[in-house]
């Protein structure tokens, strides 16, 4: 009995049906052939084994998800949604228009966009003709819709995932699959103007956020290439070396500079020389100072890109921004596609409070001007200058989730204003009627799917959701043309007519 309690109901079924066969045509009454019969119990053997070795040999399913990715609770859908709301009101309110693209482009259309995060990308299996690659940030999408679409000026946001196959570390909010929250302004504009309300815009969102003191740090695409050329960094070379410095907030001087010599292949003495440079951070005066540096000063390139941070210093002084934004000649920003002002947000760490954790998530936010990427997917190479930023929601998500926890901060999860009860049975109709006619009214009304709840049930559902109104309706009540109306909170009823129900509750919720 133990070995056939392990087979599934499909083996029973396969066994009984060769044990249960009818006799064969030679054979009288009820009885079997003797020859029939071993045949029977040999197909029922082989079923029965099969069946049982399957059932052995099946690996034990273990249910979790890819790693680098997450499930978002309700609780954590209702604060991401008032980040979301928060940082869309701002795009909103600076005249961007929303858009989106398919969550998979041409592999084409990605390859040779990122520099060495290339190799991040996630390809796909060729399903019809087509190589696909998951899409690794929101502006290279955008720039190929421009460039399709001939489209020469757009102030457009864009909020959605995107997917890089690189190492995740969840604990400092780092994923897999993540969302980007973007907005750019396409097309030709008088300098640093667009670029400033960039910046503005990101001052805007992390002030409104309230997850403490920050600073931008800012620099230039031609300042970071004049300093490699001025410092003898061979032109093949600026990328890979651009990239190294790039890791400069998450690695130390000594680790960058020995995988640009060991790695890379630059020489020591033009590694130190760098060295002296991504040391320099400053405001306003450093922008002054760099002109009369004796290598700086000597590059074009160089030159062109202080003259424009001297232009932006101007306009963000007129923002009232200057003071959160600092001048850093370690700010590489690897990605290849950027050509001009560069730009990154960081927290300042706050000291911690008993019992929290210190939160090292690195930069929030950041952009830059790319003037060059559309140019790479129209055909006869027209550009479009765009400058755009990118908030990094899932890093801030993370600040967010961690300080509600320290705090014991609970989050109500619906948005329920009314819930709709009665003490006695047989009122669903009238429960009905109600619960339609505050819906009709655009009020958010629920209650609780049973023909006889009861009362005591229905009240304690509206005490754990947050629930802050109840309206009662009873025998007496019917019979008198009137109802209850309680307050979750103080547990005070009061009578209203009927007519006047749905008067007042907006009232009320208008009130609170």
């Amino acid at each position: 009995m133990p070995l056939l309690g392990l087979l599934p109901r499909r083996a029973w079924a396969a066994l009984l049906s060769q044990l249960l066969r009818p006799p064969c045509a030679s054979c009288t009454g009820a009885v079997r052939c003797q020859s029939q019969g071993e045949e029977s119990l040999q197909v029922a053997e082989a079923v029965l084994t099969s069946q049982l070795k399957a059932h052995q040999e099946k690996p034990n399913f273990i249910i979790k998800i890819p790693k680098g990715t997450r499930d978002l609770s309700p609780q954590h859908m209702v604060v991401r949604e008032k980040i979301l709301d928060l940082v869309i009101s701002c795009f909103k309110r600076h005249g961007a228009k929303g858009m989106d693209t398919p969550a998979f482009e041409l592999k084409e259309t990605l390859t040779e966009k990122y520099g060495e995060d290339s190799g991040l990308m996630y390809d796909l299996k060729d399903q019809g003709g087509e190589l696909l690659s998951l899409r690794y940030d929101l502006t290279v999408p955008f720039a190929r819709y421009l460039a399709m679409n001939k489209v020469k000026k757009m102030k457009r946001y864009h909020v959605g995932k995107v997917w890089r196959r690189e190492s995740p570390s969840i604990v400092q909010g780092r994923y897999r699959e993540f969302c980007q929250c973007d907005f750019d302004i396409a097309g030709q504009f008088d300098p640093m103007i667009p670029d400033a309300e960039c910046l503005k815009i990101i001052c805007e969102i992390l002030s409104g956020l309230q997850l403490g003191d920050f600073f931008i740090k800012v620099n230039d695409r031609r300042i970071v290439d004049g300093m490699f050329a001025a410092c003898g960094v061979p032109e093949s070379k600026f990328r890979a070396i651009c990239s190294s410095i790039d890791k400069l907030d998450k690695m130390a001087w000594k680790d960058v500079r020995h995988e640009m010599v060991a790695k890379k292949g630059l020489a020591p003495e033009v590694a130190d020389r760098i060295g002296d440079y991504v040391q320099c951070h400053g405001g306003v005066s450093l922008v002054e100072q760099m002109f009369q540096d004796p290598r700086l000063s000597q590059n074009k390139q160089a030159l062109e890109g202080l003259e424009d941070l001297k232009l932006l210093f101007e306009y963000l002084t007129l923002f009232g921004i200057a003071e959160k934004i600092s001048f850093d000649l370690s700010l590489a920003r690897g990605l290849d596609y950027y050509t001009g002002v560069i730009y990154e947000a960081v927290l300042l760490q706050t000291p911690t409070q008993a019992g929290e954790e210190p939160l090292n998530v690195g930069s929030v936010a950041a952009g830059g001007r790319y003037d060059g990427l559309v140019g790479m997917f129209d055909p006869k190479g027209h550009k479009v200058p765009c400058v755009g930023l990118s908030i990094g929601v899932e890093r801030i998500f993370y600040i967010v989730e961690q300080r509600m926890k320290t705090k014991g901060e609970k989050v109500r999860t619906t948005e329920t204003q009314v819930f709709v009860a009665t003490p006695q049975k047989n009122f669903l109709q009238e429960r009905l009627k109600l619960i339609t006619e505050l819906w009709d009214a655009g009020i958010k009304a629920e209650m609780l799917y049973k023909n006889n709840p009861k009362l005591l049930t229905q009240l304690h559902y509206c005490e754990s959701t947050g629930i802050p109104l109840v309206v009662i309706i009873g025998e007496q009540e019917l019979k008198e043309g009137i109802i209850k109306i309680r307050s979750v909170a103080s547990r005070e009823e009061v009578a209203i007519k009927r007519e006047n129900l749905v008067a007042e509750i907006q009232k009320r919720l208008s009130e609170s």
